[in-house]
């Protein structure tokens, strides 16, 4: 069974191991956490120094998925324009000996059950990038659809455009059971 907590400085190490090689790294954060490889103090920095790059106080949450094994995934969540019926997730990443046996699903669906019922919010979204189909596969699995309020962006990585689609999922598609 997977559950949820805050992120804690200690998970770091642990985090960041998942990204072994550069292309991992740039499809979990793309280069707003700097050059690969990471260390657990850039990722800490980041969370606890620059809030995450959010310019608003309170409005980042870092949280770790657990099971009896230890730390299985990590994710952030974040308003957005100071909107606090509208969450953002993001830096979505799995422990790299769990991809492919529903260890994301699992997260994300407790990260939604969290985000509509404690956190009241009305929607959330996620952008993934193109090139990332087992990510897009998890996101369309748990009830996020092709956003209709947001254009697809693109993001420069390593002088190439990298296509972000955007998702979304309303409160009324989660409690439908999209």
């Amino acid at each position: 069974m997977i559950r949820l907590r805050a992120y804690k400085p200690c998970d770091a190490k642990k985090i960041v191991s998942w990204c072994k090689d550069e292309k991992t790294f740039l499809l979990w954060g793309g280069e707003h956490f700097g050059s690969f490889p990471i260390s657990a103090d850039i990722m800490n920095h980041k969370y606890f120094q620059n809030n995450g790059d959010c310019t608003e106080t309170d409005n980042f949450y870092p949280m770790t998925a657990f099971d009896e094994t230890g730390i299985v995934g990590h994710f952030i969540m974040r308003y957005l324009r100071g909107d606090n019926k509208l969450l953002r997730f993001g830096w979505v990443i799995v422990d790299d000996a769990k991809r492919g046996q529903k260890y994301g699903q699992k997260m994300l669906t407790l990260g939604l059950k969290y985000a509509f019922e404690i956190m009241q919010v009305d929607q959330v979204t996620i952008g993934v990038f193109e090139n990332n189909i087992p990510a897009l596969q998890c996101y369309l699995s748990v009830g996020f659809r092709k956003s209709e309020d947001k254009e697809d962006s693109y993001e420069m990585i390593e002088g190439e455009k990298w296509k972000i689609i955007e998702l979304a999922i309303s409160k009324e598609e989660y409690q439908a059971g999209f």
